[in-house]
């Protein structure tokens, strides 16, 4: 999915939120509001986004999270992201319902289902398409971007594939997409350590999960109220714990169902300046990378068979671009 907004969200602080049971061990939660951001012009998809922010840049090597759907796709015509470009980070794409047809320059060309994931990892360069099915009317799921460490920045460009099998724990339904939990382990490769789970709750249920305490983590909500660690997070909201917690109690408030989706991995110690679709060290890195891709470069590779033209990069602000860094740990 292609990055095209640049204003920040809000954060709500504080554990014990809405009058909730006192939990004296339990974590502190961070409450980061989502924005909402259109995909193209008036017609455009929206999404919610809640990774990058101002006061959070990253979770572990999670550094962007758009939250879209449920998406009336005849009536707003869908997902149609023409191809773009990649640098210094790998997408993860999840859904909860509709078909995405992906089209990369490697050759890849993969239709994503619900409970399915596509991971791309761009590295140096790779350019890419994402659009809805025919047969999708209704669209809804999560967009995600993992920033590469700079060891593996220029990695190769590489396409991955992964159904997760359910598991059932204490009246939740878990499918780990990336990483380790409720005992089941990821076989995707990633560059850092990471954790993503769907996580969907029944009606009044309570489950606690085992997490690593070297992990930070977020909880996105998708649907249902759910309080995590004693404090409310509604939909479209993600709670933010640092790390230090070895347990992560997630209950549902709702009178339905409640989903949601786990992000974890430890703070990702480098700086990174993250402009529209490039990650980089410096402000070179993404004036190479953006010049490269008007010039059709090589380096990015060529997406066949999309019936239209790729999208132009944006014009590159008047100022320096300086690195993203998340508040210092306590």
């Amino acid at each position: 999915m292609s990055n095209v907004e640049t204003e920040p969200a809000e954060l709500r602080c504080g554990a014990q939120a809405d009058g909730g049971p006192s939990t004296e061990a339990a974590p502190a939660v961070d409450v980061l509001a989502a924005r909402d951001v259109p995909l193209g012009g008036p017609r455009a998809m929206h999404v919610r986004r809640t990774l990058p922010q101002r006061t959070r840049s990253l979770i572990g090597a999670w550094c962007f999270a758009d939250h879209y759907g449920p998406v009336d796709v005849p009536a707003r015509h869908g997902m149609d992201v023409a191809p773009h470009p990649h640098t210094g980070l790998q997408t993860v794409s999840w859904l909860f319902s509709g078909e995405i047809e992906h089209r990369d320059s490697l050759g890849t060309h993969a239709v994503i289902r619900p409970g399915e994931m596509n991971l791309m990892t761009g590295g140096y360069g790779i350019a890419h398409s994402e659009v809805s099915t025919p047969g999708t009317t209704v669209l809804h799921g999560v967009q995600l971007w993992v920033a590469l460490p700079e060891e593996h920045r220029s990695a190769e460009r590489a396409f991955q594939h992964h159904v997760p099998a359910p598991v059932r724990v204490d009246g939740a339904e878990i499918r780990v997409f990336l990483g380790a939990l409720a005992g089941t382990v990821s076989p995707v490769r990633t560059f850092t350590p990471l954790l993503g789970a769907e996580i969907v709750l029944e009606p009044g249920a309570t489950v606690t999960l085992t997490v690593d305490t070297a992990f930070e983590h977020g909880l996105l909500v998708d649907s249902g109220d759910i309080r995590l660690a004693g404090t409310v997070l509604r939909p479209a909201e993600l709670g933010y714990v640092p790390t230090g917690a070895g347990a992560l109690t997630l209950v549902n408030e709702s009178e339905g169902p409640a989903r949601t989706v786990l992000l974890g991995g430890p703070p990702f110690e480098e700086e990174i300046i993250m402009w529209w679709n490039f990650i980089g060290r410096s402000h070179e890195d993404i004036v190479r990378a953006r010049a490269d891709w008007e010039a059709s470069s090589d380096r990015f590779g060529h997406v066949e068979a999309y019936p239209g033209k790729r999208l132009p990069a944006p014009a590159l602000p008047n100022a320096v671009l300086t690195p993203r860094r998340n508040p210092p740990r306590s």
